[in-house]
Parts: C-alpha cells; structure tokens; sequence
C-alpha cells in the first residue's frame, strides 16, 4: 500500500466533516487483536520491525500488512502458534477477531484476512530453580 493512502469511511448524515484512517492504525489494531488470540506467540514482522524493537520502540503492526486493492481491502498478518495449539483453529480465531475489531473500531468491511503461520513456538525447557 502506498505512503500516501488514507481510507475514507462514508460520510456520516451529522455533516460534521469527514473522516480518514490512515492504513497504519488498521495495521495497529489487527496486530493487537491478532495478540489477543489464545494460541498466538508473537507477530513476526520484518528484519527492520525485529531491529527496531531491540533498540526499545514498540510496533503494534509488526506482522500485519493491509492492502488496499480494486476489490477491497485486504489484511495479511503473520504469526507464530504455541505449540500444540490447533492451526486451523487459531488461524480461524485470529480472522474473526481482527473482522470483529476492526467493524467495531471502525466501521470498515474487509475482503480478505490471510493468516500465514510462519513459525512455532515451544515451551521454554529450561528447569526450573530449586531454592
């Protein structure tokens, strides 16, 4: 999607103005309601997001790319699943969650949410302390 692209929701009967939403504030709420599912780890996002992060600043959107195509738009977030955690049963949480969210949040229909399992996470094996 391009830098300069806003999303402009339908204008309201209050006259009051319109409203934009910029394609990043779409990528921040499906990254958390993606996090909120039970079975997700993390969000994997790219080597600049993984970077950016070290050095101490916070990227909801890490993992979620949103296209705006001719059918509508288009929501692609990539995760890492707890181990034992069903994937199709998680993959299908995490779409309805983010659907859920986002016409909640803002009033917007998507055509498409592409869950991409990327990775999986298992539990720490290191042993516990005796003290």
């Amino acid at each position: 999607m391009e830098d300069n692209q806003i999303l402009e929701l339908e204008e309201q009967k209050s006259g009051l103005g319109k409203v934009e939403i910029s394609p990043e504030v779409i990528e921040v709420i499906a990254g958390i309601a993606a996090q909120e599912v039970e079975g997700i780890a993390t969000l994997r996002g790219s080597f600049a997001t993984d970077v950016a992060e070290r050095l101490g600043r916070k990227n909801h959107g890490k993992g979620v790319k949103v296209d705006l195509d001719e059918s509508g738009i288009i929501v692609d977030v990539s995760v890492v699943i707890v181990y034992g955690a069903s994937v199709p049963e998680v993959a299908n949480l995490v779409q309805m969650n983010i659907k859920q969210t986002l016409l909640t949040m803002t009033a917007i229909q998507l055509e498409a949410i592409n869950v991409h399992v990327v990775g999986v996470q298992f539990e720490s094996t290191e042993p516990a302390k005796d003290e």
